[in-house]
């Protein structure tokens, strides 16, 4: 653990954004990576109270860095070096909404298709 800076990739890698070092430096050369709004390549030194955004699987991470770290560390070491400010997920809406079947469900039988096709109005 260190008190000065640290890489963006690193730092990613040793708070568990990321599996890999590599995947984060990809995610850097990607552009989904952003330290105080400005895109950052991996090299980028963080400092504490420096804010990354960090897209990840389609969604926004926004990290606040409480803590420079270079290496791995366990998981309530890593949870303590950030600040998570990401805001919750808007509620899906239940009325109105396309209906789900549940993921390896099959193909639905002649009643339910009846019933799918009632309920989209046709």
């Amino acid at each position: 653990m260190t008190d000065g800076t640290t890489r963006v990739d690193a730092w990613l890698w040793a708070i568990r954004v990321y599996k890999t070092r590599s995947a984060a430096t990809t995610a850097c050369r990607a552009g989904h990576v952003r330290v105080n709004g400005e895109r950052a390549k991996a090299a980028v030194q963080v400092k504490p109270g420096d804010e990354l955004r960090v897209r990840i699987q389609g969604f926004d991470r926004i990290l606040v860095v409480r803590q420079t770290i270079s290496k791995r560390v366990g998981a309530a070491v890593a949870a303590s070096a950030f600040e998570d400010r990401t805001p919750p997920p808007p509620p899906r809406e239940l009325a109105g909404s396309v209906p789900v079947r549940d993921r390896g469900a099959g193909r639905p039988t002649k009643r339910e298709r009846r019933d799918l096709d009632r309920l989209r109005g046709r």
